[in-house]
């Protein structure tokens, strides 16, 4: 059973989409109509379409905002969302990933060039927004939000170094999932604060929650990233090993000192494709090496983190509670 998006995520997307759709309407067509598919607005022939996408980031940023007493701030949840986009166009390029979404990624569609390309003006775009906003707190907001970008594309460098690596740590592929995932999530999460210049200690409190449950979530999408359905996932089954990546739970079974984890990796050593077989023959070693268990425990004790985090912040406790729905619905997808 799939788990319910809180009502806070489904009021952030009607309320964050149309500042998204004006800034998207600043770019050149030929960008805009990559923009517009990739952000599930549009089909590739730019006809419009349901929109996809929750929207979590968002959902954060506006938030953070109304836990430093001001009632939203949309441009930052708005441009928090287009450095999240920019990321997964990217991504899905450089992991050869051919779904997002449920439907073929961008770049299947438009080509690997164009697609890089409405990622770099996605970027830009989210520092412009946030520039040229009149909140009191534009310039720290936009830094916050530079320096997460940069940390993100430090996780991503070493996702790819990983890959071609055979003695990556589990401390490393922490660090690699903290700076990937965490450090956006921690910018969602304090950047709708910092943008109202809020104050610092609730700033740094939100900052904390949103690096561990950032953490949580990465544990929680690399369970998925094996285990998950593809209802669930929108990609193939096995995702991760059918790529050999060097996920959390993986790692944890690759240098777990196990015979299944020995077994394992001599499966994963090889270059050719792995057979169906190999891929459920590896599942079940990184679930008997201990992957699996050490992944989903480890995504709780972030969570207790998180909430630890939240608990002595000077905020609403509507507000407080809001977040924590947020952080649990973030974990508890079916795998």
């Amino acid at each position: 059973m799939r788990a319910v998006i809180p009502p806070t995520v489904v009021a952030a997307r009607g309320l964050v989409e149309p500042v998204l759709r004006d800034a998207v309407a600043r770019l050149d067509p030929i960008t805009e109509r990559v923009a517009a598919y990739h952000l599930g607005w549009a089909d590739p022939e730019g006809r419009p379409v349901t929109p996809g996408g929750k929207a979590l980031r968002p959902a954060l940023a506006v938030l953070s905002a109304r836990a430093a007493g001001a009632e939203q701030s949309l441009t930052a949840a708005a441009a928090v969302e287009l450095v999240h986009a920019f990321s997964l166009l990217h991504d899905d390029i450089m992991d050869g990933d051919r779904m997002r979404r449920h439907r073929p990624a961008a770049w299947t569609v438009f080509g690997q060039s164009a697609a890089i390309l409405a990622g770099d003006a996605l970027l830009s775009l989210a520092g412009e927004l946030l520039l040229e906003d009149g909140c009191p707190g534009r310039v720290p907001a936009a830094r916050c939000l530079a320096a997460a970008t940069r940390r993100l594309i430090a996780g991503q460098a070493l996702d790819l170094e990983f890959e071609r690596r055979s003695d990556v740590s589990l401390d490393e592929c922490r660090q690699m999932s903290t700076q990937k995932t965490g450090a956006l999530l921690a910018c969602a999460c304090s950047i709708g604060a910092m943008a109202v210049d809020g104050p610092d200690a609730l700033i740094a409190a939100l900052a904390a929650f949103g690096a561990e449950a950032g953490l949580a979530f990465q544990l929680a999408d690399d369970l998925l990233g094996i285990w998950g359905s593809p209802a669930a996932t929108g990609k193939p089954v096995l995702s991760d090993l059918r790529a050999r990546k060097k996920s959390l739970p993986i790692v944890a079974a690759l240098t777990s000192g196990t015979r299944a984890g020995e077994r394992l990796a001599a499966l994963m050593a090889g270059t050719e494709p792995l057979s169906e077989a190999d891929l459920r023959a590896a599942a079940a070693l990184v679930e008997e090496a201990g992957g699996r268990s050490w992944a989903e425990t480890e995504a709780k004790h972030r969570l207790d983190a998180a909430e630890r985090h939240l608990a002595d912040a000077d905020m609403p406790s509507a507000v407080r509670a809001e977040f924590l729905d947020i952080a649990h619905f973030l974990t508890s997808r079916g795998h």
